[in-house]
């Protein structure tokens, strides 16, 4: 990793990620550890560091993307895993999301139905040399397995949040999601409090497209 980008790395925490409320010191120290640049398309390294969302490799559609790192940096310090936590993340995308979310959960299961973005994912994985991440192809757009999670990452929006993924959040747990319609939906941190009893905050507002589902008859890819 060059020098170059260290210090590309260093203005874009210091000057578009630490002043978008991010003040977590370990989310800040994990944005410096893991090369963001390793997991765009090749030739677009510097754009890594660019406040703007990034066509993701083999994209099929114009929505696939990377989110902007400010917005991925809130979403890290909303979930921000404890060590036994498992978490699960709809839209594998470039992996990246995944790795951040890996530097302190236990597990990450990441699920992509796009088969080159599964394909993509596993590369950047593997090649950042992390190994508590599973890349699964399938629609998680209401919910993945029988199992539940501490932590959930919806990496895409939606019209409204599916209860099958609420029901999936183990007690404590946390699920970050992007809810609503254009031109504005929010990012919304959902925490479980018991069996029947869920809190809601709104982190953000933004607008990012709707994740794609065979389930649903609306909306496209993003990640």
């Amino acid at each position: 990793m060059s020098q170059d980008f260290e210090n590309i790395r260093y203005k874009l925490i210091e000057q578009q990620i630490r002043p978008w409320k991010v003040c977590d010191l370990d989310v800040l120290e994990t944005l410096h550890k893991i090369p963001r640049e390793q997991f765009v398309a090749p030739g677009q390294e510097v754009l890594a560091f660019i406040d703007t969302k990034l066509p993701l490799p083999g994209a099929k559609h114009p929505n696939q993307v990377m989110l902007e790192p400010k917005m991925e940096a809130r979403i890290l310090q909303a979930l921000k895993p404890k060590k036994t936590d498992k978490a699960l993340e709809v839209g594998a995308g470039s992996g990246y999301m995944a790795a951040l979310l890996s530097a302190y959960a236990k597990s990450v299961t990441t699920v992509d139905s796009d088969p080159e973005m599964v394909t993509l994912a596993k590369s950047n994985l593997a090649r950042a040399l992390i190994s508590n991440v599973t890349v699964e192809a399938g629609d998680a757009y209401t919910g993945w397995g029988d199992q539940t999670y501490d932590i959930i990452c919806i990496s895409g929006g939606m019209p409204t949040l599916y209860e099958g993924l609420k029901q999936q959040l183990a007690i404590g747990g946390r699920l970050v999601a992007f809810i609503g319609d254009e031109p504005m939906m929010n990012a919304v941190l959902v925490t479980r409090k018991n069996a029947t009893i869920f809190t809601e905050e709104v982190l953000f507002e933004t607008y990012i497209p709707h994740l794609s589902s065979a389930k649903v008859t609306k909306g496209s890819f993003v990640f």
